[in-house]
């Protein structure tokens, strides 16, 4: 059994629609990133990849090229998933949380869980997502950028 760990933010703007854990969510600002800027994905991907040693989703999809302008987060999770199975390994579990003053995102929840359990081919029980404000503190809590980050449990299959 390997455990990851993983971390991500960006920055809120107008323009853009807000994309967390592959739900588009109503909302007047969207988050800033070379794909859709999924910071729930971010982070899963990133601890998955952490999980295997094999990086973060910088390494292997860099904003830099051309081919991820835009790219749904949900499609690099697939990605992910398929690294881990070349590896060997299989996900047993992830907890997540979500740090966001507004929207608020507890109507969402069950639909990202859905989302990510799906692509990864795992049970929806398997997937933890949480969200919770900086009570007014920090770049979350001006409503500036949205974070995330995940924890995940893999074993070889």
């Amino acid at each position: 059994m390997r455990i990851g760990i993983g971390f991500d933010v960006h920055k809120l703007v107008p323009g853009r629609k807000l994309v967390l854990g592959g739900v588009a969510i109503p909302f007047d600002k969207g988050l800033l990133g070379h794909s859709d800027a999924d910071v729930l994905v971010h982070a899963i991907n990133d601890a998955l990849l952490g999980a295997c040693a094999l990086g973060d989703i910088g390494k292997h999809f860099p904003d830099t090229d051309p081919a991820y302008k835009d790219i749904s987060s949900i499609e690099l999770l697939k990605r992910v998933k398929n690294l881990l199975k070349d590896q060997g390994y299989k996900v047993i579990n992830i907890d997540s949380v979500i740090c966001a003053e507004r929207p608020k995102l507890a109507p969402f929840v069950d639909e990202m869980r859905k989302n990510i359990a799906e692509t990864l081919d795992i049970a929806v029980n398997q997937i933890s997502v949480k969200a919770t404000t900086t009570e007014g503190l920090g770049f979350e809590g001006k409503g500036e950028g949205i974070s995330a980050q995940a924890v995940c449990l893999i074993e070889k299959f």
